[in-house]
């Protein structure tokens, strides 16, 4: 897919897709987000790829928000459009059926923070600071940020958060688990793809059916959701790749998945 904003490179069942306008530190317009959704369409359906790193151009930003000048001639209507557009892409990212890792390399504020939390795992360097700072500009976040960073760190960190704009920096956005680990700067991308290889490796139908399971943590009960680990566990279950898992760790030898139903 040829793109004037993002870049794709895969390697090894990896792909890393980079944001890359740093002369706006990656802020996200409309080019942008159609150029998402259009790639992470093509990634969710490539046999090739099972799992995506997702970062920004440049040392100084991840996503440092949308591009201010869009929102100035919104309406209601046109405004419940402009968010529900980028809260779609960013569940896209989400329910992507393969794992996301976002290696946040800098500022990662209203829109970059709320596609930071789209993302399964987050990596932060040891630069990147985090905010919702939209109630500076009198508006709310509006691509998930408000439900995604409460179901993260809670109420009362994400209403601390939303209520002040005041950014965190990586350290604090460790301590609030908003982000799984802190990296040097120039460690990032390394520290993000041994995650994404050691991922790679597992039985791809089993972390497929795992990032449902727990996404879906979300949306039920606690008798619902162990209803669908049932089910999902026995789908797993009756693949090959299960046997052949089963089988390698009885014979001490590493498995060699079929990752095919």
């Amino acid at each position: 897919m040829a793109a004037q904003y993002l870049t794709c490179d895969i390697e090894n069942k990896i792909a890393l897709v980079t944001i890359n306008r740093p002369d706006k530190l990656n802020a996200l317009n409309a080019t942008v987000k159609k150029e998402m959704r259009d790639l992470f369409e093509e990634l969710k359906t490539n046999d090739d790829v099972y799992v995506v790193i997702l970062t920004g151009a440049g040392e100084k930003s991840f996503v440092a928000g949308t591009d201010i000048g869009e929102l100035i001639e919104l309406d209601e209507q046109s405004g419940k459009e402009f968010a529900k557009g980028g809260r779609d892409i960013f569940t896209l990212i989400e329910n992507l059926g393969k794992p996301v890792i976002g290696a946040i390399n800098g500022f990662a504020l209203g829109g970059g923070c709320e596609l930071a939390l789209a993302c399964t795992l987050r990596i932060a360097s040891d630069t990147a600071r985090f905010g919702q700072p939209e109630v500076n500009l009198g508006i709310i976040p509006g691509y998930g940020g408000t439900q995604r960073l409460a179901r993260l760190v809670g109420k009362g960190i994400a209403h601390e958060m939303i209520l002040t704009g005041n950014h965190i920096d990586a350290n604090e956005a460790y301590r609030i688990g908003l982000v799984n680990k802190v990296v040097p700067q120039a460690q990032l991308i390394e520290e993000a793809k041994s995650i994404a290889a050691t991922i790679a490796k597992k039985g791809q139908i089993a972390i497929r059916f795992a990032l449902k399971a727990v996404n879906m943590t979300d949306e039920t009960n606690l008798t619902e959701g162990l209803e669908l680990e049932a089910s999902l566990f026995g789908k797993c279950a009756a693949t090959e790749d299960s046997k052949e898992g089963a089988k390698a760790f009885l014979e001490k030898r590493k498995p060699e998945f079929a990752n095919k139903f």
